[in-house]
């Protein structure tokens, strides 16, 4: 079933014509892990960049008014959607569970971020729970409803935040909201969930039916609504130099292209539940904390989704009316500083830019370095991903962000 479902992943997204060499390379700082001439998995680790110019050294400031943390986005790619079917383009080897979990720990390792947000974590309590333990993370996760095996999971250095609480989001949880409301006719609800984004993807002949994700009628929005998707949030107290609470969440937002007014429902679902959250924390600790919302949103630069969470317009109704405007501004790290990257999810079919971190604008949080990413021509993404170099589909996303004393 997960299977058949990844591969519709695949074959739905947005066709590439051409990687060409219209994009040049710029001088990228990079790291390269040991093994890559034979054949082990080597993965890039590239540098995180002041937006000022210049490569930082370290997370720390050293300045007693200041908190600097770093935090990673990334989806890795759970090994039960890893078969050679799916990924053809990409090198046996580099497949095998064995040299993918250790690439995946080399990589987190090396990038030496604060925060973690990962998803599509499919093995945390045999390997990932356990490991990042040994190098200095505690962490939370949550795995998908139903039979799903991944989920979302934050890691965050202990010497560096301490956890006060946390909640996970169920999107099924709107299929509840959708029974109990009563200001919207059954009808209504049938036609406004049925009413597909057309022509978001190469295979719109390829009836979503045929998955077997799709138990009963997909025009019942009950069963549309029911899509499995997961996301966790959690309030940590910054310690060093001072202390300060901050909110951060992680979330996996459906993937179908065609079925964006799920998509659509699930992100006003999610900034319901931040809101809630936010003002939660607020109240019990007496605190007016940022946040910083990251995750794989499997929505483009400008579509309904994204927009929707950067602005709360949306020309696209749904039934599932969570709240009549944004609860909360967000803005994303990469458009407010140097723009939208090019892609984080790269493969022969589809490369485009699926993940994000954002963050509510505040007069004490604001970033001040972003993870590099590469070029379309980079070699090491050249042929599609997974590689040698890039243990998944997707790449790592990451934003430093200073915090200053009010």
């Amino acid at each position: 079933m997960l299977i058949w479902t990844k591969s519709l992943a695949l074959a739905g997204r947005l066709p590439v014509s051409t990687i060409n060499g219209s994009v040049r390379s710029k001088k990228m700082s990079t790291r390269t892990s040991t093994g890559g001439s034979s054949g082990k998995a080597a993965p890039i680790i590239r540098e995180f960049v002041r937006l000022d110019g210049g490569v930082t050294a370290s997370a720390g400031g050293g300045q007693p008014d200041v908190i600097k943390f770093r935090l990673v986005s990334y989806n890795i790619l759970a090994q039960v959607y890893v078969k050679s079917s799916l990924f053809p383009h990409s090198p046996s080897p580099c497949l095998r569970w064995k040299a993918r979990s250790q690439a995946i720990l080399t990589l987190l390792k090396n990038l030496g971020a604060d925060f973690f947000c990962l998803q599509e974590v499919d093995e945390y309590d045999s390997f990932y729970k356990r490991n990042m333990e040994d190098h200095g993370y505690s962490s939370i996760y949550v795995q998908r409803s139903g039979q799903k095996r991944d989920g979302c999971g934050i890691f965050y250095k202990k010497n560096c935040a301490e956890l006060l609480a946390e909640e996970t989001i169920e999107y099924n949880d709107l299929v509840d909201l959708l029974e109990g409301e009563t200001s919207v006719s059954a009808d209504k609800q049938s036609e406004t969930l049925t009413n597909k984004n057309n022509g978001a993807g190469p295979n719109n002949d390829m009836s979503v039916k045929s998955s077997p994700e799709h138990h009963g009628d997909p025009n019942d929005p009950r069963v549309r609504l029911k899509r499995d998707c997961v996301g966790i949030m959690a309030a940590f107290k910054l310690k060093d130099p001072f202390h300060h609470i901050v909110i951060l969440a992680n979330t996996h937002i459906y993937w179908d292209p065609e079925w964006a007014d799920v998509k659509l429902a699930q992100a006003k679902y999610l900034l319901s539940c931040l809101a809630q959250f936010k003002t939660m924390v607020a109240d019990k600790f007496e605190c007016t904390p940022p946040l910083i919302l990251s995750g794989d949103f499997n929505s483009t630069p400008g579509d309904k989704v994204y927009q929707y969470l950067i602005s709360g317009n949306s020309s696209s109704e749904s039934s599932i009316r969570c709240l009549e405007e944004l609860p909360l501004p967000l803005h994303s790290v990469h458009a407010f500083t140097r723009g939208e990257p090019p892609f984080t999810n790269c493969t022969p079919d589809f490369i485009n830019t699926l993940d994000y971190i954002f963050f509510s604008p505040s007069d004490c949080l604001k970033p001040v370095s972003i993870l590099e990413l590469p070029v379309l021509d980079s070699p090491d993404v050249m042929g599609g991903l997974p590689n040698y170099n890039h243990p998944s589909d997707h790449l790592p996303i990451g934003a430093e962000f200073e915090i200053t004393r009010g």
